[in-house]
């Protein structure tokens, strides 16, 4: 039973020094410094974006199928080449022709060859202007009347899906860019081509399809490429610019600080904001491009270590030196 006391009180003794290195540390931190910076209105343009996600697909996706059952004898294109409406991409035959091809193959060259001549293969045309976007199909494989022997896109646009709370800012003709996220580097242009009258819903989230065409498809876009649109909503040429960290709100109204001749203080003055791009906002009123704007920030810095702070370091006893 001593033993156990003995345990508990030690156990208590050491929670008890942890609890006073806590309070220790919690009243060694003083206030952050506060710094202030004084800066001059800008007069410049603010643009507002629209950002959401989206993919590039085909706009018409047309898949070429054979008549007939039968065998395809040659592919004619390649994935990625634009073809011209009435091109052959394919010829294959029907399997009565791939049957009578087989047994005159047996009888030797000169048979075959007739054959050949007799029973025409069936071309598959370009229905459309298009490029290439699927070409695996290999010669002799077998087919049917439901299997895609290419297919063909008329051209590739992206298609975002954008928020229902955001698309009566979205308009037909309006500019906006496209980043893939395999090219991150490269901002495209484009158009809003269509916008879809029938919403979805995806993860409860109502949703309307913008397709956006783009002004030069770069040779890298792919059907399937994931894809960040930034449509251009308002945008204001020569407005008066302060950083947002400029601005302080107090009972829903805004106010700036500013450094009045004569006045050792920063003066509160109420502004009216326009629109912002999450770096500065458009100031409609309340101050001009001559007023000088102060701006201050909380500079904090992390307590100092000392020595022998901690309560489970050993204590280490300094030597006297005599001389």
């Amino acid at each position: 039973m001593r033993k156990n006391k003995l345990k508990i009180a030690f156990a208590v003794l050491v929670v008890l020094l942890v609890l006073a290195f806590i309070v220790i540390k919690t009243k060694s931190k003083g206030p952050g410094e506060e710094v202030t910076k004084e800066i001059s209105p800008a007069v410049g343009t603010i643009q507002t974006f629209i950002s959401t996600t989206g993919t590039v697909l085909p706009k018409n996706r047309l898949e070429v199928k054979p008549p007939v059952n039968g065998r395809i004898e040659s592919i004619l294109v390649d994935e990625g080449q634009y073809v011209k409406t009435g091109q052959a991409l394919a010829w294959m035959s029907s399997t009565e022709r791939a049957a009578l091809l087989d047994a005159a193959e047996g009888q030797g060259e000169e048979a075959l060859k007739y054959w050949k001549e007799v029973y025409k293969p069936i071309a598959l045309l370009s229905p459309i202007d298009g490029q290439v976007i699927v070409a695996t199909t290999q010669p002799g494989q077998t087919v049917t009347t439901s299997d895609a022997i290419v297919v063909l896109s008329d051209h590739l646009i992206a298609r975002a899906q954008v928020d229902e709370t955001d698309i009566g800012k979205v308009k037909l003709g309006q500019d906006a860019f496209i980043t893939l996220d395999a090219y991150p580097n490269t901002r495209i242009k484009a158009k809003v081509e269509h916008i879809y009258y029938e919403s979805q819903t995806v993860n409860n989230v109502t949703i309307y399809n913008v397709d956006l065409v783009p002004e030069d498809i770069p040779p890298f876009f792919r059907s399937g490429m994931n894809a960040t649109v930034d449509f251009e909503a308002e945008g204001r040429k020569n407005a008066l610019l302060i950083p947002v960290n400029a601005v302080y709100k107090e009972n829903d109204k805004n106010y700036v600080l500013v450094q009045e001749e004569g006045s050792k203080e920063p003066a509160r003055r109420s502004v009216e904001l326009g629109i912002t791009d999450d770096k500065n906002y458009e100031v409609l009123s309340g101050i001009s491009a001559n007023d000088k704007i102060i701006i201050k920030v909380k500079k904090y810095q992390l307590p100092k270590s000392s020595a022998g702070t901690n309560p489970f370091m050993p204590f280490r006893q300094q030597k006297k030196t005599s001389r």
